[in-house]
């Protein structure tokens, strides 16, 4: 997605993108996700508790460190897992601009995840740099292409990465297709090479600082299915094991006409993936988001008979009553069966880059938001 991060202003984003369907048409399945008997279900009584740390290397590189409650400097990894955190979310790249999030780089984060026994999730953003819903641009590489072409690229990507992995006897428990891809990705002004999942207008497009209405990128849901499936059917070459994840924003909403179209459209998946930050509604309160998501990933295990995970979660950094909005949540979602984990996203930055929900204070220490995690992470 580009330099911005998952605040305030990129979720009311998407929320004016659904909402506004009168505007620019309306958009709106998953059931076993796919029919493959290699993939197995979750067990019944994991509950994973990660975290995206993915900004740890360009942390580091800054010379910035991390901190335990009692001052004691410790490695990043390791004092995720004792803050009870088991599994580590980490975005790639195709080809960024300067060495995060590219291969070495993940690569080398997968090993210090490994090295503490903490499983690992690789999400592909399919793009140069970040991909949500404001910004899912195809990697500079890929302008051009057909969507043979594109499939071709999609599947050597995802290939590549995961054989590099592979080589390190690394093997990520869950890979996701894409981020945050409620408008589809790899966007084309064409439509036959678009891979919009809706019309996305000028207007909500990051960057572009306009407010035209007119048509930017047009609706292909056949484009995005079938680019979806190739990165699928890319993972299980490598790793028949691994859960694949289709992930998109916004678990407070009722997405169910999202895969539902989906579905319908052919895409596969093994698992549904949820964003939510309940702190960046502009009239709920987050008793009433944390409420409304839980209510949506039961919605969605039942009707697609998948598991859900939130794969991201944030909460304001300097707001008194985070540590309690994230435990509230964390708390009732360990005890949905529907429910196979919660990943927090970036709690070791303190307003690094801008991005405010974090869980560290300015010393590098961890916050009391970090007390969610420290519960079993057995389910009774």
């Amino acid at each position: 997605m580009k330099e911005i991060y998952h605040n305030l202003k990129n979720y009311m984003l998407t929320a004016l993108l659904v909402l506004s369907s009168s505007a620019c048409g309306s958009h709106g399945n998953e059931q076993s996700g796919t029919d493959n008997s290699d993939t197995p279900a979750p067990s019944k009584t994991s509950f994973t508790q990660g975290a995206d740390i993915s900004w740890v290397s360009e942390m580091e590189k800054k010379r910035l460190k991390f901190y335990n409650h009692e001052g004691i400097e410790t490695d990043c990894f390791q004092l995720m897992k004792e803050l009870g955190i088991n599994a580590i979310r980490l975005r790639v790249w195709v080809n960024p601009k300067d060495r995060w999030n590219g291969k070495q780089d993940v690569v080398n984060k997968a090993r210090r995840a490994k090295e503490q026994g903490l499983d690992v999730m690789v999400d592909f953003h399919y793009s140069d740099s970040w991909a949500d819903p404001g910004q899912q641009f195809k990697p500079k590489a890929w302008i051009g292409k057909s969507v043979a072409e594109l499939k071709t690229a999609i599947a050597a990507h995802t290939i590549d990465i995961l054989q590099a992995l592979k080589a390190e006897d690394i093997s990520p428990r869950w890979v996701q297709v894409g981020n945050e891809i409620r408008p589809g990705m790899l966007w084309d002004e064409n439509v036959a090479l678009s891979g919009a999942f809706y019309d996305i207008r000028e207007c909500d497009v990051k960057g572009l600082n306009s407010t035209n209405e007119r048509v930017k990128y047009p609706q292909n849901t056949q484009n995005l299915a079938e680019f979806v499936n190739t990165g699928y059917d890319a993972v299980k070459k490598i790793f028949p094991q691994s859960i694949v994840i289709v992930h998109i924003d916004n678990a407070w909403d009722d997405l169910t006409w999202w895969f539902k179209q989906f579905k319908e459209a052919g895409g596969k998946l093994d698992m549904i993936g949820l964003s939510h930050y309940p702190q960046t509604h502009s009239t709920k309160l987050w008793q009433e988001m944390n409420l409304l998501a839980l209510k949506h990933i039961s919605q969605l295990a039942k009707t697609f008979q998948v598991k859900v995970m939130i794969t991201e979660i944030g909460v304001k950094q300097n707001d008194s009553a985070s540590a309690q909005v994230l435990a509230d949540f964390i708390n009732k979602a360990r005890d949905m069966e529907s429910c196979a984990g919660v990943w927090y996203w970036e709690p070791e930055c303190y307003e690094w880059n801008g991005y405010d929900m974090g869980a560290f204070d300015k010393n590098g220490k961890p916050t009391a938001i970090m007390n969610a995690f420290q519960s079993s992470t057995k389910r009774k």
